[in-house]
């Protein structure tokens, strides 16, 4: 076989393997790791689990108002799309709102309901989040005196936007990947990366030193087995590369990924076929495969020797541009059901209080509706959930919803009234990262006034 074949092939083969995505952009990994400082800062297990909601989640038929005044607000500015007052789920929160309004949520979340509004909840609130540069008032907005997120409203970019630490900033690296930076040294197992994803390639995982593994629903995927037809020559040249002693970097960096990748199969398959199941029960929608997926391995966390995790998972069809009554509602059941059966999983191996589930989107929607849907927003609540949660609560400064409000930047778009940073931030400070390092991973945290939301227990 010639050279140029063989390389040609092999690097097919790798582009096939779940790591490929992340592979170009990772061959400073050697020389980063010589120079990043990497800091045990915790010993006891904890993991974070990012629930991606694609589209842009309207968080505003999500959590709904229920008292007279901001009811009335909501009805005007939805219209078609208001949902009945008395289809809501009502909320019991221990405190009151920030607008002193009572709230439901969507008929299509009962399970959530329930969790929220029990004695000792799991389950908090945040209010009207979003990417920020500044804190930014409606009249900031209009007269340009703060500047705002670039490219504002795009899928794409918010999406990057809001998964990376910093919203001024051009990279690809997001503050998931930063916590991981600093902390996988905590972990005894040095081959394994601490960021897991069931999703795929993610902003939100990648860092300078950590590269994200991925997973499918039902496991690791096997690098030589996603091509099964391979003639034998191809499988021959994968091989040869893999093992054999490399004069060129690339190739050298190649075969190592190739063989990490392998080995790391080989563990989780291992570490899988040998755990007790869990007995919880899932639903079979493909957040539920997952979110069980992600309970599974969080259930072998002591055969993998690990104790801090980053997982990451999503579900599609938040964009919606019409048809939105039914399909919210549909992707909000599969959401609730799915993170309810989920948190029962952490009690079931007893590890809630040191799990915390989340979730995000890169946007909200509008207010406005454009006949049976909504378009690109910019704030959004989120959900928290997990035994450290200090929850039955709804966290930071709800907007008017009042159609040219004060919180309307024009066409129903929200202003956010929290930064994705401060949401970030108080995630990250039940994680472990130590006040010094707080400004490293998200620069601009010291923009705003309330660094520290309040929604987990502290450490």
């Amino acid at each position: 076989m010639k050279r140029r074949d063989f390389l040609q092939r092999a690097l097919c083969a790798t582009a096939s393997s779940a790591l490929f995505s992340q592979f170009a952009g990772k061959l400073s990994i050697a020389h980063a790791a010589a120079t990043v400082d990497h800091r045990l800062l915790g010993s006891d297990y904890r993991a974070l689990v990012c629930i991606y909601m694609y589209g842009g989640n309207d968080a505003f038929n999500m959590l709904v108002p229920t008292s007279a005044t901001q009811y009335a607000q909501y009805q005007t500015a939805r219209g078609a799309l208001a949902l009945p007052l008395g289809d809501l789920l009502s909320l019991n929160p221990q405190t009151t709102p920030s607008d002193g309004s009572n709230y439901g949520l969507n008929p299509a979340m009962p399970l959530l309901r329930g969790l929220f509004n029990q004695t000792s909840s799991p389950l908090a609130i945040g209010a009207n989040i979003g990417p920020l540069l500044y804190p930014t008032s409606k009249a900031d907005y209009q007269s340009g005196a703060v500047p705002v997120p670039a490219q504002l409203f795009s899928h794409s970019d918010q999406s990057v936007v809001w998964q990376r630490p910093n919203a001024d900033a051009i990279t690809r690296r997001g503050w998931g990947g930063r916590l991981a930076d600093i902390f996988h040294t905590s972990n005894t197992n040095p081959t394994l990366s601490m960021n897991i994803s069931v999703d795929g390639e993610n902003v939100f995982q990648a860092g300078d030193v950590v590269v994200p593994y991925f997973v499918g629903e039902s496991g690791a995927q096997g690098v030589g087995n996603l091509n099964p037809q391979w003639d034998a020559a191809r499988r021959a040249a994968f091989l040869a590369l893999r093992d054999a002693a490399q004069g060129n970097a690339l190739q050298r960096q190649y075969a190592g990924v190739m063989r990490r990748s392998m080995n790391n199969e080989a563990m989780i398959t291992d570490a899988l076929d040998g755990e007790n199941a869990l007995a919880t029960p899932f639903p079979d929608t493909s957040l539920g495969r997952k979110l069980r997926m992600v309970a599974r391995l969080i259930n072998v966390r002591s055969p993998l020797q690990m104790q801090r995790q980053i997982f990451y998972v999503g579900i599609g069809g938040f964009d919606t541009h019409d048809n939105q009554l039914e399909d919210q509602g549909t992707q909000l059941g599969q959401l609730d059901a799915a993170l309810a059966a989920f948190y029962a999983a952490t009690q079931e191996m007893s590890v809630a209080d040191k799990v915390t589930s989340f979730t995000a989107s890169e946007f909200g929607r509008t207010t406005s509706i454009n006949g049976d849907g909504t378009d690109h927003g910019w704030g959004s609540h989120h959900l928290v959930l997990g035994g450290a949660v200090n929850g039955r609560r709804i966290y930071g400064t709800l907007p008017q919803l009042s159609v040219g409000g004060p919180d309307d930047a024009g066409y129903g778009q929200i202003i956010p009234t929290t930064a994705v940073d401060q949401y970030a931030a108080t995630l990250a400070k039940w994680y472990g990262v130590a006040p010094g390092d707080m400004s490293t991973v998200f620069p601009n945290l010291g923009r705003f006034a309330t660094p520290d939301l309040g929604f987990m227990a502290a450490s």
